[in-house]
């Protein structure tokens, strides 16, 4: 029998013969690593144990360790959930099951919806599956015969999908969980070798779907659920599902009076007082990080002659979720970015090098033709603003720009004590420009990212088409990682809009655009601190900084004397006037998660006091009410950093 030899990733290499599988390269090293196999790797792909070696090649096992293994095994446990459906409930067609980030998720076409004891009755078939031990079988069957089985089992979508995925094919991979009767599906896989390895799952919730989610296709239940290795995994998962939806900023904004939404306006929001504050706070804040950097806000029409969109690309490639209006015969558009106006306003004037960098910073609402279907709270909406500015640089400017770019993203995000990570995305495959532009541009982004001394992920062949770019992921209180800041080069446009400025050579020179966002729109910024902070807002965002509350009716002119001392200092206050027991008072203010209760009575009348209380702390004793000012005004300065007034004693 002929050999080959197989390369280990420590970079060993051992013969075996032709025909050996990953299990038995896995056996030869090891019986514990044999038993803790799942997967393996053959030259860069993705293959099950039980594939055949036919020529040398690099050889990794995948195991729990590994980074793929997670996909595999959530992958493998969508089948799972798929065979104990189609096991319990007769007439059920199989959409898609895929892994995703946080478990997976599978589609059914099924005569009536799931309901909750549907989804218990699953688990336990699943369960009972998983202790049979059953082997997953990657089988490779004739196109023609997979085509004529699934049309003669009533699977109409599997045979589309078959149709679409393997034209001009011979044959088709399909996987079974024992045998074609207890569960076959039309997958490339790979799978974990039986259903005994599948220990720590749980199925979460159901939703209504459309096939390939389109909504004119046939409707679906969707079944999620989620996958760990291990059963102590999963629950420390599911405790974190419980307490993100204690935090959910749907709910806590209903709770906390800050926005509402309403069929009328979908995809819209209603900011409320306190929401408005949030909103207000929240954009001051960028103006005042910005302005000292020399940025200039500028505002441009929101509704644009469709020639603009020509001219930008964005009538070709995104008109779709765009707003259209007819006006006295001309198609317009409401602006869903800020970009094309910003040129038009660079061009309005001529340009020299000595006025770059020109930064331009803009807030004005933007609105997305969003479908119906994905609009979720703060987090997918319609209308929205951002703190968008585009920069106007020269080639040489590019670094020291970005640069400082991303020292001000350092800054934001620790005043919202939010930890972020950064991927630096390069040339992509297919691109517009020359390469040498492109890796000038790119050794300018690390050599920024190194003099800021960020650590970064390289996100090879990721980059944009018009240029490279750096995004920002922010990890919450949960974990959970969201992608916010980005800092994008565009070579494209300014050539789009003819850009220009005269150069120390007296000639005309192109300007590079740099995009760039820190927190992004508002509303999916203030939905991650809502949820970040549980709606228990450090003192500079709340919107409601302290409340005053007197004891009885004869301490109110007091109370107000005191809020509007607040006031005066730049305080946000309120004063809770109603004729209630100072208990119950001080309770409705916990619920509201006001920082401060400043609770008044005949001594602190008296003295010129107030008896402070933190939301964190209780109790904090009386004190003058100069000296409450001061810790507030003191730990509202600090932000992210150390609470150095009031906060530290709660």
């Amino acid at each position: 029998m002929s050999e080959i030899s197989v390369t280990l990733p420590d970079g060993s290499s051992r013969r075996v013969p032709a025909g050996s599988t990953p299990a038995d390269i896995a056996a030869g090293i090891s019986p514990r690593l044999a038993k803790a196999a799942l997967a393996a790797t053959v030259d860069g792909r993705m293959v099950d144990l039980t594939f055949p070696l036919t020529k040398d090649a690099l050889v990794t096992i995948v195991t729990t360790d590994s980074p793929e293994a997670l996909h595999v095994y959530r992958h493998s446990t969508a089948h799972l959930l798929a065979a104990a459906v189609t096991n319990l409930f007769h007439g059920v067609q199989c959409g898609i099951g895929p892994a995703t980030d946080e478990g997976f998720f599978y589609d059914f076409v099924v005569p009536r919806p799931f309901v909750p004891e549907d989804l218990d009755a699953i688990e336990k078939k699943m369960k009972e599956l998983a202790s049979q031990d059953l082997p997953y079988e990657r089988q490779m069957w004739p196109r023609e015969e997979a085509i004529r089985f699934f049309t003669e089992r009533g699977e109409p979508l599997k045979v589309q999908l078959i149709e679409e995925k393997t034209a001009g094919q011979a044959e088709v991979s399909c996987y079974t969980i024992k045998d074609r009767d207890t569960f076959v599906d039309f997958c490339i896989g790979p799978h974990v070798p039986s259903t005994g390895r599948l220990k720590g799952f749980k199925l979460l919730t159901t939703s209504n779907a459309y096939w390939k989610g389109d909504a004119h296709n046939q409707p679906m239940q969707r079944v999620y659920g989620t996958a760990f290795f291990t059963d102590k995994e999963l629950q420390t998962h599911l405790q974190r599902i419980e307490e993100a939806k204690k935090r959910d900023h749907r709910k806590l904004g209903r709770e906390l009076g800050l926005f509402t939404f309403h069929q009328w306006a979908p995809g819209a929001a209603f900011w409320l007082a306190k929401g408005t504050t949030l909103y207000n706070t929240l954009a001051n804040y960028m103006r005042d990080v910005l302005f000292p950097a020399g940025y200039v806000e500028v505002k441009t029409p929101l509704v644009y002659n469709k020639a603009l969109w020509e001219r930008s690309g964005h009538w070709k490639h995104y008109r779709q979720n765009m707003f259209l209006i007819e006006s006295e015969g001309e198609t317009m558009s409401i602006k869903p970015m800020n970009c094309p106006g910003h040129f038009l306003t660079y061009a309005s004037e001529v340009r020299s090098y000595r006025d770059l960098p020109i930064r331009y910073h803009e807030q004005t609402p933007l609105h997305r033709n969003e479908p119906s279907g994905v609009l979720s709270g703060l987090t997918r909406v319609r209308q929205f603003s951002q703190d968008d500015a585009h920069c106007f640089v020269t080639q040489e400017q590019i670094g020291e720009e970005v640069e400082r770019l991303i020292r001000l993203v350092q800054r934001v995000y620790a005043d919202f004590g939010l930890p972020f990570t950064a991927k630096l995305s390069t040339r992509p495959d297919e691109f517009l420009g020359e390469i040498a532009t492109w890796d000038h541009a790119e050794a300018q982004l690390k050599a920024a990212l190194d003099r800021a001394q960020l650590s970064y992920e390289l996100n090879a062949k990721d980059g944009a088409f018009y240029g490279p770019k750096i995004d920002f992921d922010i990890t919450d209180a949960l974990g959970r990682k969201w992608q916010c800041a980005t800092i994008q080069l565009d070579y494209q446009q300014p050539e789009n809009f003819d850009l220009k400025y005269v150069g120390a050579d007296n000639s005309e020179h192109r300007p590079v655009v740099i995009h760039r966002a820190i927190v992004g729109s508002f509303e999916r910024f203030i939905a991650i601190l809502v949820e970040h902070y549980a709606g228990a807002f450090p003192l500079w965002l709340a919107p409601v900084q302290a409340i005053l509350l007197p004891i009885a009716d004869r301490h109110v002119d007091y109370a107000r004397t005191v809020r509007d001392r607040l006031a005066e200092a730049g305080i946000r206050a309120e004063l809770d006037g109603r004729q209630e027991k100072i208990g119950y008072k001080i309770r409705e203010a916990q619920l509201q998660k006001i920082p401060y209760m400043l609770v008044t009575g005949d001594r602190e009348a008296a003295e010129g006091t107030v008896s402070v209380r933190s939301r964190a702390g209780g109790d904090q004793g009386s004190r003058p009410i100069v000296d409450f000012v001061g810790a507030a005004l003191a730990e509202m300065a600090a932000k992210g950093e150390t609470d150095p007034g009031l906060a530290a004693a709660s």
